[in-house]
């Protein structure tokens, strides 16, 4: 029998849907992993696409799109252990006037870092569905990029030192900020460790839930976090990884989605997906190319119009299809 080959692995330790791979009841074949645990997963991020830390590596799918476009050697699977749809979690100033998205045209804006997915699938549905031109937002940062090489459209900007996006929004520098990924919260509402603020500023569609369902019936649309992405050096030796990371990671998937249905999990993530499943169907993890390409298509092509790569990019620099393994 071969050798197995090691491979090191970063992968969130908080989906139940891969703790099988990382507590080895689901061997990923061929390979003898070690689990590098990084709490929060940004910070491997940052360490996969600066330093190439990883063989194998869950990254946010617009980090790594500009990773690949500027270079980064590895490539992704169409492997994604998040979902969400993002009509929710843009809040807005109640004193500002901002009653319909092309409000915020001529405004400020923040967003911890402009490259962040979260707000890169909002703006998207700005862009797109209702006609927002981005390039009139300033939008306002306070953390760095993850990959160093991007060059920040002139409409970005950066929160002077000693100051926050919780602060501006509550001064009216900003109008609009995330509620996650600016760290602006709501009265009384937990937001998971982000700053609380003294006013409680509406989401800018308050229907989000109906518009999302809508959104996903007509697009085909489902917004991905999370993609799994393997070293170029990892492909070229061993081609046949592949396979066999692919298979773990549905196998572990597919048999927590049984469990998700049967009610046998009753965590936070479960209720989460359970609730998805009655837009998106009885699989709220599709993995897959065919399954994802109005997605993965969507994504492409607004970080390109948010001028977040240089160039379009197509399909097969970008994913690696496991169906041809």
């Amino acid at each position: 029998m071969a050798a197995k080959i090691p491979l090191k692995i970063a992968i969130s330790t908080e989906h139940p849907h891969t703790e099988a791979i990382r507590n080895g009841s689901i061997p990923i074949e061929g390979v003898e992993p070690e689990f590098v645990v990084t709490k929060p997963q940004i910070g491997a991020f940052r360490r996969m696409v600066r330093d190439l830390e990883f063989d194998v590596c869950e990254i946010a799918p617009t980090t790594y799109i500009i990773a690949r476009a500027y270079g980064k050697p590895f490539k992704a699977l169409p492997i994604f252990v998040v979902r969400r749809f993002h009509h929710s979690g843009l809040l807005v100033r109640p004193d500002a006037g901002i009653t319909h998205p092309k409000d915020l045209e001529g405004k400020q804006a923040g967003v911890r870092a402009y490259s962040v997915t979260t707000g890169v699938w909002t703006r998207q549905v700005l862009i797109d569905e209702f006609g927002v031109d981005n390039d009139k937002i300033t939008w306002w940062v306070d953390d760095e990029e993850h990959v160093q090489e991007l060059p920040l459209p002139a409409n970005v900007k950066h929160v002077a030192a000693g100051d926050s996006l919780a602060d501006m929004i509550a001064r009216g520098d900003i109008v609009a900020g995330f509620e996650k990924a600016a760290g602006i919260g709501r009265t009384g509402a937990p937001t998971g460790g982000w700053q609380e603020v003294e006013a409680d500023y509406p989401d800018l569609f308050p229907n989000a839930e109906e518009l999302e369902a809508d959104y996903y019936r007509r697009t085909g649309v489902y917004p991905m976090h999370g993609t799994i992405v393997v070293k170029d050096s990892v492909l070229e030796e061993h081609p046949w990884v592949v396979k066999s990371l692919n298979d773990a990671f549905t196998r572990a998937k597919d048999e927590w989605i049984a469990k998700m249905h049967s009610g046998e999990d009753q965590s936070a993530t479960a209720k989460k997906y359970r609730k998805l499943t009655k837009v998106v169907g009885h699989d709220p993890l599709p993995y897959g190319i065919e399954a994802n390409r109005s997605t993965i298509e969507a994504l492409e092509k607004t970080a390109f119009d948010q001028r977040l790569t240089p160039r379009r990019m197509t399909m097969d620099e970008l994913f690696v299809d496991p169906s041809k393994f």
